[in-house]
Formats: structure tokens, C-alpha cells, sequence
């Protein structure tokens, strides 16, 4: 089948799906989005529920694979009543910043939920990231960080579970335009990508041209709405100043989170520098650690430091207790 007959055939699926045109409606669920990707991917879900609504799916036994096999959901499992029926401000007001979809068994560590299970280099295959998908599930990572041609893959293989897929924008150098991330952005969204890690404009900032620098991070934001936006400012390059301007435009931008490091750049995260971006962005904002850490007790003094998620290839060491091997993340 030729390139253009699939893709006109995913068009017409989306079409029913959204139920437009001379289509039956009966196909769509109310709230429902769809979209294709590059991949060719026809990617639906629903969107909140809107107050007052009942949930979608009746509490007890999961009958989906919301978790792995040795364990058992309870009511409160995502997968089998979901908490959409809240509003933002409801949930906000218990307390929350993250909610845990399963319940983690007594083989999960407790810095295992902070953890994006990375795997960027750009040799990966796809056996490797059928692998770290794998290893995400069974630890409960809160993600996988994978490149975006493999977001579509790593999407179906999660499905169900309570990890997140993570994707790269811009990556490593932050050096392409606004428009360019922002598409990069709603493919990988499309795709099935539910948290952004955007590198942010580098030269533009050591030049002083902090306009482009929060226009480069508000073109990702306007193009992620609704999804987790984390924004790499690649610490080992920055003075203190620049580091103390990129938290604060990303906080102007209204991103979630700033990230220390992509991991190619000349170092990666300290203390110093999550302590120092966790002073500037406050309580309200996440930072995430990334880049050379190898073991718990690096993991620990960052979390120690301010950091609320660490992005490294080095999860199972961390969680289990060991070392990373050479070269890792």
C-alpha cells in the first residue's frame, strides 16, 4: 500500500472519530481529541471530564492493563475511576502536585515515582527502548525520556500503565527556531507524548537577548498546552546570572519545570545549581536534576537540594541501590 493511501486512510479514520463530515457521530465520545502524527499514528483520548460528570469506567477490578499482573487495582486506580471529574482547583486544594495512577508493590523505591527513565543517545535502537519501557513499568518510573522518533513506539507499550511518555525539543542545542520547536512540540504531542523537555534558545541568552530566549520558551508553551513543559537551560554553560534570567523567564513562560542539563553538554547537575534554581523558580515550580547522576546517594542530595524529578539512564542503579555503569546518563 502506497505512503499516500495510508495516510488518506488514517484521515478518514480521524474523520469518524471526530465525527465530522457525512460520517455517523455515534463513533465520538464527548471531549474526545483526535490527531495523526508523523508516524501515521491516529492518537485519541479523552480530555477531562467536565463537572458534575460521572466517571467514564465503574470502580473495582481493572479489566485494562493499568499495572503490571502481581498487583491489584484499588478504587482509586486512574485506570478504573478516574479523578477527572475533579476540577484543577480541587485537586490543587488537597495538597498535590503529582497524582500516582497504581499503587507501587514493596519491589518499588520510593525515588522511583521522581524518576524519567532515559535513553537519548543517538545509536539507540529499538529493541533497547522496547527494553527501557519495560524496566519503566515494572519500577513505576513517572516516565520515559526517549527522542521523538521513538515517542509513538514507546506510547503503545506503556499504554495502560501509570508512566508517562517524555520526549526532547530542540535537542541538545536549543539552537532552532521558536516555530520549528513548536512543531516539534504538537508532533510529539500527537505522537502520544505527554511531557516536554525543550532546550532553550543558548546562545541567545549568553548574548543577552532575553526576548528571543522567553518568546523561543512561550512558542512551546502556547504549543503544549495542557501537557508537562520542562525547560532546559544547560547549566554548565551559564553564569550564575544566566542561570538566575532562565529560571525566570521559564517561570514568566509558565513552564512546569526547569532542567539542569541535557546530558551533552560539559557537565551536569549539581547541588549548587538545583539549590540555586529551586531559590529562583520557588515552590511552585519543579526542577528537574539531569545529567551524571549514578547512584542514590547522588539522587538524595539532589532531591535534598530542591530537585523534584531526576532524569537519568542510571534509574535501576538508583533505585536498587547500586552503580551505574560507565558512560551512562
Amino acid at each position: 500500500m502506497r505512503e499516500d493511501e495510508i495516510k488518506k486512510i488514517a484521515e478518514e479514520v480521524a474523520r469518524i472519530l471526530r465525527g465530522t463530515g457525512s460520517g455517523p457521530a455515534k463513533y465520538t465520545m464527548p471531549g474526545d481529541s483526535v490527531g495523526i502524527g508523523t508516524s501515521g499514528k491516529v492518537f485519541q483520548h479523552s480530555l477531562v471530564n467536565k463537572p458534575g460528570e460521572q466517571a467514564t469506567k465503574p470502580a473495582g477490578k481493572c479489566s485494562g492493563d493499568c499495572r503490571l499482573e502481581e498487583n491489584t487495582c484499588s478504587s482509586t486506580c486512574q485506570g478504573c475511576n478516574p479523578l477527572n471529574n475533579y476540577t484543577a482547583q480541587q485537586v490543587k486544594e488537597m495538597g498535590v502536585e503529582r497524582v500516582s495512577f497504581c499503587n507501587p508493590d514493596q519491589s518499588s523505591n520510593s525515588i522511583a515515582g521522581m524518576i524519567d527513565h532515559t535513553l537519548l543517545k543517538a545509536n539507540a535502537t529499538q529493541e533497547e527502548v522496547g527494553k527501557l519501557c519495560e524496566e519503566a513499568r515494572k519500577y513505576r518510573f513517572a516516565s520515559v525520556c526517549v527522542n521523538p522518533g521513538y515517542v509513538a513506539m514507546s506510547s503503545r507499550l506503556l499504554r495502560g500503565s501509570c508512566v508517562k511518555v517524555c520526549t526532547v525539543i530542540g535537542f541538545p542545542l536549543g539552537s532552532t527556531t521558536p516555530t520549528v520547536k513548536a512543531i516539534e512540540a504538537r508532533d510529539a504531542i500527537a505522537n502520544g507524548a505527554e511531557e516536554i523537555d525543550m532546550v532553550i534558545n543558548i546562545g541567545a541568552l549568553k548574548s543577552g537577548n532575553d526576548h528571543v530566549v522567553l518568546e523561543d520558551i512561550k512558542a512551546v508553551r502556547e504549543a503544549t498546552r495542557g501537557k508537562l513543559l520542562k525547560v532546559i537551560i544547560e547549566t554548565s554553560y551559564l553564569t550564575k546570572d544566566e542561570k538566575i534570567r532562565a529560571c525566570r523567564m521559564s517561570k514568566q513562560a509558565n513552564a512546569d519545570f526547569v532542567k539542569t542539563s541535557t546530558g551533552f553538554g560539559t557537565g551536569g547537575a549539581t547541588v549548587e545549581d538545583v539549590a540555586l534554581m529551586r531559590e529562583v523558580v520557588g515552590p511552585e515550580m519543579g526542577v528537574k536534576a539531569s545529567g551524571g547522576i549514578k547512584d542514590a546517594k547522588a539522587a538524595e542530595a539532589l532531591i535534598k537540594a530542591g530537585a523534584t524529578r531526576l532524569g537519568t539512564s542510571a534509574s535501576i542503579a538508583i533505585v536498587s541501590g547500586g552503580q551505574a555503569a560507565k558512560g551512562q546518563y
